[in-house]
């Protein structure tokens, strides 16, 4: 589901954020997406739904705020033995705040192909090590380099 531009721009950060929210009065937490237009999507799985009591093409209630404080993200296992591989990168990676850990987890797993990724996290691993705390070069958002949108409905 796309979010309203209105209710998006309430959100603290156009890349991926952290909310609660509460879908026909049944509450939840999930990592909203970026849609790449400065907007935000969320994944709403079956199991979701089901709980909801909602149904794809029927009108629900939403509510939808960013916690107070961004949790830790899971850490991939391929980047996490990387980063354990480094004691240099490591150190760095535990210095830098949340939402930095963040955005190096949205860069390395936006990545369409497997090389890219692998790539990624040799280049992010060597960034950290030189005490590089912020991946360079990467828009969260997704607007500037329109690499990242939300998926598109499918007619049934």
């Amino acid at each position: 589901m796309i979010l309203p531009a209105e209710a998006s721009a309430r959100l603290p950060r156009r890349g991926r954020t952290s909310i609660t929210g509460a879908i026909n009065g049944h509450g939840f937490t999930a990592l909203l997406e970026p849609d790449g237009r400065k907007s935000h999507w969320l994944r709403i799985d079956e199991r979701l739904l089901q709980e909801a009591g909602a149904e794809i093409g029927e009108t629900a209630e939403f509510e939808i705020m960013a916690v107070d404080q961004e949790p830790e993200p899971e850490v991939p296992a391929d980047l996490l033995q990387a980063l354990q591989n480094s004691p240099a990168a490591w150190a760095t990676w535990e210095s830098t705040t949340t939402l930095a850990r963040l955005d190096w987890i949205h860069w390395i797993t936006s990545a369409r192909q497997a090389k890219t990724r692998v790539k990624r996290i040799h280049d992010g691993c060597d960034m950290l090590a030189s005490g590089k705390k912020r991946v360079c070069c990467f828009d969260p958002s997704g607007f500037y380099s329109k690499a990242l949108k939300a998926p598109e409905a499918v007619d049934e």
